[in-house]
């Protein structure tokens, strides 16, 4: 399958997620029918950025940068968390993933101003910057926008309804 292909899939799918979201900050009948698909949305996404991140370096053979590096630590611990937080139905998860996904999206908002002003950083090897663009999805996504709607979508999914509060310990006397 051609890499381009496999960009534009994911592109679609993130541009879906983000229309979803929109329409569930600003149209409350949606948001209720998305609040319970919530965590399992987000371990979706978790899920599949990581496949993609996959396919990408291992089936099209694209070398990751040190800053694609950095992306992959904080989003493949995020798709086993939160797959088994949402098998679990454990909403305490939220925060630590929230946490982590903030600090990809980060990552991800550097990588994407790197591309953007290749001339403003020297972050990466030569022979491997951090300034090239693998694939240019829709004619203007590239991998690091894609990890950083990942991040943002996950963000955005895991605090679109508070969590359950847990009941107090009793203390035992």
């Amino acid at each position: 399958m051609d890499p381009d292909t496999v960009a534009t899939f994911f592109a679609v799918l993130l541009l879906g997620g983000i229309v979803g979201l929109v329409a569930a900050w600003f149209v409350p009948a949606v948001r209720r029918e998305l609040e319970p698909a919530a965590p399992t949305l987000a371990a979706t996404i978790a899920v599949a950025a990581t496949a993609g991140s996959l396919w990408f370096s291992e089936s099209a053979g694209f070398v990751p940068c040190e800053l694609c590096w950095y992306q992959r630590i904080a989003m493949y611990p995020l798709a086993v968390v939160l797959t088994m937080a949402t098998i679990r139905r454990d909403a305490a998860i939220r925060p630590y993933a929230i946490v982590l996904a903030a600090i990809g999206a980060a990552i991800s908002a550097y990588h994407v101003a790197i591309q953007q002003f290749p001339d403003q950083s020297s972050f990466c090897e030569a022979s491997n910057p951090c300034s090239a663009a693998w694939v240019d999805a829709l004619g203007w996504m590239t991998i690091p926008q894609m990890a950083g709607v990942s991040f943002l979508l996950i963000i955005a999914l895991l605090t679109l309804s508070p969590p359950t509060p847990t009941p107090p310990r009793s203390e035992s006397s």
